[in-house]
């Protein structure tokens, strides 16, 4: 049986995108600081007792802004190009940081020289120009560092939520592997048992042998239909329990009573494929009391806080007996379980009031739409 193929992880993303760079909304953004930075001054030269014009300081602010919209696009991909480490990196960003600013004030100077005539302003007087450089150098650093550091922090989010997506992805992957694995384990197991069970009668009684076999092609069909998925309805569940029963029932004959007490509505709840075969097969190996005393087994449903409980009596020594057999098929159960369902799983021995032994699983309790139910009663009638 070949294994399961485990899915590669995702490939290598490619180079990050501007994902938070909008030119709308930048520009809605840089539009809206424009105004609240023009409402500030205009504010302040009210207190002061200036007579500035409110159009003049609208104005510089607004296209001041509108420079970091032009010049944002590069600063990001200088940012990207040379992103900050502890050593080196940051000399870097001083040919950036000095060409950025060299751009703004030019940016300034050309747009605000260009709106204030049109707007009946007069021409723009932005003082020396060599020395007009300078002083916007040290603003332009501060924005330049604070751009840089939300760069910097906004991908690092990014590629621990995208390493994130990674793992969880890779962890999922394995599961349905291990999964798939698990389930693998219990079809050969579960064959070599029911041949072992034909080979014990077939020199005895022919025919019995012969209908048993017929029955192992017929729960096979069943179980391969079972196998698709790892959780399938109750109802089709019971359908795979009750064809592996048939093949009992030939073996055991009447000293085999196996009662089934499942109200209708918890048919449609998903259970593991498989889940039932190997520990009804460990209470009839273990738990099934000497002839001529017949081997009962009793299995029931029930629902309590959101969680399915299957539980599986027999009449056997119970606790007080041999203890439970842990092979393939116990074992995997415990683990398919576990891996299903984490730690809102359980998988419980204990002693019947009465006699017996009780295995009592517990998962969290969901269903399927009735029509999969229906499908499995035809299964199960087929």
């Amino acid at each position: 049986m070949s294994t399961p193929r485990i899915p590669s992880p995702p490939a290598a993303e490619s180079p990050p995108r501007d994902d938070f760079w909008s030119w709308p909304a930048a520009f809605a953004l840089t539009t809206l600081l424009g105004l609240l930075s023009a409402a500030y001054y205009a504010l302040d030269d009210v207190v002061r007792g200036y007579d500035a014009p409110v159009l003049a300081t609208l104005v510089e602010e607004v296209t001041g802004m509108w420079g970091l919209l032009v010049l944002g696009p590069l600063g990001i991909r200088i940012a990207r190009r040379f992103p900050p480490r502890l050593h080196g990196s940051m000399l870097a960003h001083i040919p950036g940081l000095l060409g950025i600013s060299a751009a703004a004030t030019t940016w300034n100077w050309g747009s605000r020289a260009a709106l204030f005539p049109l707007l009946g302003l007069g021409p723009y007087d932005y003082g020396r120009m060599p020395l007009r450089y300078l002083m916007e150098l040290p603003k332009a650093a501060i924005v330049y560092v604070m751009a840089l550091a939300f760069v910097t922090l906004f991908d690092r989010y990014r590629e621990g939520r995208e390493r994130a997506l990674r793992v969880a992805h890779l962890e999922g992957s394995l599961a349905r592997a291990q999964l798939q694995n698990l389930h693998a384990q219990l079809q050969p197991h579960f064959l070599f048992n029911a041949l072992n069970t034909i080979s014990s009668v077939m020199y005895d009684d022919v025919p019995r042998a012969d209908g048993m076999i017929t029955s192992l092609s017929e729960l096979l069909r069943a179980s391969l239909r079972a196998s698709q998925s790892q959780q399938i309805p109750l109802a089709e569940e019971l359908a795979v329990l009750d064809r592996y029963l048939d093949l009992m029932r030939a073996r055991f004959g009447e000293r085999l009573v196996v009662q089934v007490a499942v109200d209708d509505g918890l048919r449609a709840a998903l259970v593991p494929a498989m889940v039932l075969q190997p520990i009804v097969e460990n209470a009839m190996q273990h738990g099934a009391p000497p002839p001529p005393e017949p081997a009962r087994i009793t299995l029931r449903a029930s629902v309590d806080g959101g969680r399915l409980s299957l539980e599986v009596r027999d009449n056997g020594p119970g606790l007080r007996g041999d203890a439970p057999g842990r092979g393939v098929g116990l074992t995997n159960t415990a683990d398919r379980l576990r891996a299903l369902y984490g730690d809102a799983q359980s998988l419980e021995f204990a002693d019947a009031p009465g006699g017996g032994l009780i295995v009592r699983m517990r998962m969290p309790f969901r269903a399927v739409p009735t029509p999969a139910v229906e499908d499995a009663w035809s299964l199960s009638a087929s």
